[in-house]
């Protein structure tokens, strides 16, 4: 099947080349990508257009709604869309002087749902700039001639084919491949793993279980997840839902689930995170299972006033309850978008009919550990990436995290990390959570695609002898061990690796506390000090007036540049040299001599001075607050991330106090959810936990190394000396 599908594509990158001179490379996708997907459907309708076109004359007077059964019916066994047309691909080549009107009354003789799909590409514009150019003839003549029946090129490699496609024309023009698609054996890891455990649920007969995909993009995770049903559990029906905010990926998407039987219904345009007709395309809708691969890293500005609007005014009733990511990464309002779809759980009710939802989602690093622990509405707003991980941890919902190798994806050779979320746990798993380690589980490739160097390795017909990395990560998620190791093959060689760990949810979690100092103050008077004073607005405020009256505001302010003088000659009164170690007695000094002098100090130049004149200095006694109690040192503060299964005095006691005997902790700071001293937060360390210290290698060896290169470079100097 490899073969013959790169031949495919082969083939539509030569009809490409066609396109040279009107169109840049960057812009090929543009007409390729619709001349495709209606090649494809010609192809479909090809033995059943006959049988239309006697159907529509025969029924045409009939009402739109009848009239559209009928010709569906007469498309194909299932099948959603017709064309009336007496038109196909062969008979438009026939007729070159007629092509770009009988082209667009092609595309126009589609069935509504069909066109509205289509209506996407916006590819009469292109129809008019291709017969301008003469390219229009050349295009369609080489379609004929493409054979993408059915029978000759199944729906998955189809799939396949649209995905190459957009691949390359998004990645000539600069653009992120990664939005609109995932390599195909992550895909059938997430499907993989997002069935394992349903046997009994999917085996049902006639179950019918709903796939969503919120980013379906081509509509490749939807076609897998019905693969593998249709593979496994032949009696299933599922029903597949999905949402996509590019119009190409989304009219091939809908053109694959028109080809396959699917309501097109059920394939909505729009950007899932914003509001109004752009929103949520499923609102009173919940699904069995979920699958996505999110933008990941992208900002997600355009939807900023429509996301903070509905977790301000909805809360936990919408979608974004639990807060809201930073502004520069998105992957947390989308699973909380899909935790928002999960069905409810009845366990009464037992099977299928119980309910509950399962999730695989695909995030790059920063969701498992990005973000402070933070408590109030308007942090929420920003960086609450942690409170949102404690909202679904708390809730028990994070089955799995699965780390993956590196240099997976078309766009981006960073490492990825598969999530299973579910609110319909398994009695062991409730509670806890699986840290999968699967980055040793790759093989590399002959040939990069952009910067994917790396794939998991999975036998197919062509290449029988890969490691079956897919299955075997997929046993490990199923057999829930702790400190499971396992010996792995890759690129030709094995190695043993500790493949799980299981921790409590709670293993997670920490209470952030605040460690307070004492503020320590000395004093001197200097004319360094003297001119910090000048500096500070609340000194500076004593010589400004706000009287709109000239003449009031002028005597003010001279007033006030006469007590500003007064106080800096009060300072000088004070001996040369004279060091305060305590705050208190240098301000009853200053309130003394003050006094003495008839200058009425209050709290807004007195404040000035102790700000001006007071330096740190470990060796000065503690400042005090009017309670007697000690002052904290704002520079000196600092934050300890507490263990939640830690006490936190044991940790104060051991952690702390030996290293700043006088710090103590801000008891004032307390959790909102359970009142106790410091704000829980929760992040998931996962690569700590299988970090495997690798020492250096000797010195002599490095040496050795070094002294041999040495010998290369001498020998090689020599011999270009000599020519």
């Amino acid at each position: 099947m490899k073969t013959q599908f790169q031949d495919k594509v082969n083939d539509i990158f030569e009809i490409a080349n066609n396109l040279r001179g009107p169109y840049r490379p960057n812009q090929y996708g543009r007409v390729i990508l619709p001349m495709t997907v209606l090649r494809r459907l010609d192809c479909v309708l090809e033995p059943t257009r006959e049988k239309v076109q006697k159907a529509y004359a025969k029924h045409e007077d009939k009402s739109q709604e009848a009239l559209e059964k009928i010709l569906n019916k007469a498309a194909g066994d299932g099948f959603q869309f017709h064309n009336v047309s007496k038109l196909d691909f062969r008979t438009l080549a026939a007729d070159p002087t007629h092509l770009a009107q009988n082209l667009i009354q092609f595309i126009e003789s589609f069935s509504p749902k069909a066109r509205r799909v289509l209506k996407s590409f916006k590819f009469h514009e292109q129809i008019e700039k291709l017969d301008e150019s003469n390219r229009l003839y050349l295009v369609v003549k080489k379609f004929s001639e493409l054979d993408l029946h059915p029978d000759r090129v199944p729906n998955q490699e189809m799939g396949y084919i649209f995905e190459e496609l957009i691949r390359k024309y998004n990645e000539d023009a600069n653009e992120t491949a990664g939005d609109h698609f995932t390599p195909r054996e992550v895909i059938r890891l997430m499907v993989n793993i997002l069935f394992t455990g349903d046997g009994d649920r999917l085996s049902r007969k006639r179950y019918a279980p709903s796939i969503y995909d919120p980013t379906c993009g081509t509509g490749g995770m939807l076609a897998a997840a019905e693969d593998y049903l249709h593979e496994s559990y032949p009696d299933a029906r599922p029903e597949l839902f999905g949402q996509d905010f590019n119009p190409e990926s989304y009219a091939i998407c809908g053109s694959d689930m028109l080809i396959k039987g699917h309501s097109i219904e059920h394939i909505v345009f729009g950007d899932v995170l914003g509001d109004g007709k752009t929103g949520d395309g499923f609102p009173d809708e919940n699904f069995d299972y979920m699958v996505a691969n999110p933008p990941f890293g992208v900002e997600w500005k355009p939807e900023k006033d429509s996301v903070w609007d509905e977790f301000k005014n909805d809360g936990f009733s919408g979608r974004f309850g639990a807060g809201t990511p930073a502004i520069d990464d998105g992957s947390f309002l989308f699973l909380q978008h899909m935790i928002s779809k999960m069905k409810p759980v009845n366990p009464d009710a037992g099977g299928a009919a119980s309910g509950g939802s399962r999730i695989a989602i695909v995030f790059n690093g920063s969701p498992l550990f990005s973000g402070d622990a933070v408590a109030g509405e308007i942090e929420a707003q920003n960086s609450a990436e942690s409170n949102i991980r404690r909202w679904i941890l708390q809730n028990d919902w994070l089955e799995a995290i699965i780390a993956l190798p590196n240099q997976l994806f078309y766009n981006t050779g960073i490492f990825t990390y598969l999530w299973i979320v579910t609110n319909r746990k398994p009695e062991h798993r409730r509670g806890r959570v699986q840290l999968i380690n699967a980055v040793d589980f790759y093989i590399k490739m002959t040939k990069s695609l952009g910067d994917k160097r790396n794939r998991i390795g999975e036998p197919t017909e062509d290449e029988p002898d890969l490691p079956g990395h897919v299955g075997q990560i997929t046993r490990v998620y199923a057999d829930f061990r702790h400190d499971d190791e396992r010996t792995i093959k890759s690129n030709g060689g094995s190695k043993s690796v500790v493949t799980s760990k299981i921790f409590d949810n709670t293993d997670f979690a920490y209470r952030k506390i605040t460690v307070e100092r004492p503020l320590r103050l000395r004093f001197e008077i200097t004319e360094e000090g003297i001119d910090r004073l000048k500096t500070i607005k609340a000194f500076e405020n004593l010589a400004i007036s706000k009287k709109k009256n000239k003449k009031e505001r002028q005597a003010l302010e001279a007033a006030g540049v006469a007590f500003q003088e007064s106080i800096i000659e009060l300072l000088h009164a004070f001996p040369a040299g004279k060091v305060w170690m305590n705050r208190e007695q240098f301000l009853s000094d200053l309130m003394e001599l003050a006094k003495t002098e008839k200058i009425k100090l209050n709290k807004g130049p007195r404040d000035a001075i102790v700000k001006a004149i007071g330096q740190r200095d470990p060796e000065a006694e503690i400042c005090h607050d009017k309670h007697g109690d000690p002052e904290p040192d704002p520079e000196l503060r600092d934050t300890e991330y507490v263990p939640y299964k830690r006490d936190i005095d044991d940790y104060f006691d051991a952690e702390v106090k030996p290293y700043v005997s006088d710090a103590w902790i801000d008891r004032s700071k307390t959790d909102a959810q359970d009142g106790q001293v410091g704000i829980v937060g929760y992040e998931i360390p996962l690569n700590r936990h299988f970090y495997v210290y690798e020492p250096p290698r000797p010195l002599s060896e490095i040496e050795a190394e070094i002294a041999e290169l040495e010998k290369s470079i001498v020998n090689e100097l020599r011999e270009v000396v000599a020519s």
